[in-house]
């Protein structure tokens, strides 16, 4: 069994232990330590949820004196970045953790970086690339051929389609689409339920079916 942390210990926090658990069921890989949580108002230090204990700051984390996986567990791109930034320490290691219930359709033919985390029924489709510190919701899909960089997060039912060119640090809404082909830049925030049918710009935030980008 291995050591690991879960940085957040809110509600994608306690998904991800709860995704550790079912892990452990089909054979015994994880031992959560605890959570580590910035939030000390609301999660302070030596507070517990149903899974564990939070075990201080993301600062305090970060410097640890002996080897340990992490993973980060928010359902916003910009904070898992944020997070990662600060995770300078050598002794942290970034797993992948994908759910028994998740599906790579090639395990021949795919890549993926560190640090992602794969939900159950979510999906891969055949010679995806992904890089690193990718979340994917239950029932979230990136489909074939995707290239798609680090820090994006899917929320649940969210689907990129087949051919289309992520960039990094985007949040896709539950339940919304991008159209196959297109391309997402940097920084975009998909609304739920929206459908993207052209390439968005750097750091727009898109709503409806068809998207449209929101003026600041």
């Amino acid at each position: 069994m291995k050591d690991i942390i879960i940085i957040g210990a809110g509600d994608i926090g306690r998904e991800v232990a709860a995704l550790l658990k079912r892990i452990n069921a089909v054979k015994p890989t994880w031992n959560l330590v605890g959570f580590a949580d910035d939030d000390i108002e609301n999660k302070p230090k030596g507070s517990r949820n149903e899974y564990g204990e939070v075990l201080g700051t993301v600062a305090e984390i970060n410097a640890v004196t002996e080897p340990v996986n992490v993973v980060i567990a928010f359902g916003s791109a910009k904070t898992v970045q944020a997070v990662r930034s600060r995770l300078t320490n050598t002794l942290i290691h970034f797993p992948n953790i994908i759910a028994p219930e998740a599906m790579i359709s090639d395990s021949e033919n795919y890549k993926m970086g560190q640090g992602n985390v794969l939900f159950a029924f979510s999906s891969l489709g055949c010679n995806a690339r992904i890089g690193d510190f990718n979340i994917l919701i239950n029932y979230s899909s990136i489909g074939h051929d995707v290239n798609a960089g680090d820090y994006n997060v899917l929320m649940t039912s969210a689907h990129i389609g087949g051919g289309c060119r992520i960039g990094s640090v985007n949040t896709f809404g539950m339940g919304s689409v991008v159209k196959s082909g297109i391309s997402v830049n940097n920084y975009t925030t998909l609304e739920d339920g929206s459908v993207l049918l052209e390439a968005s710009q750097d750091g727009g935030t898109y709503m409806g079916n068809p998207a449209e980008r929101l003026r600041k």
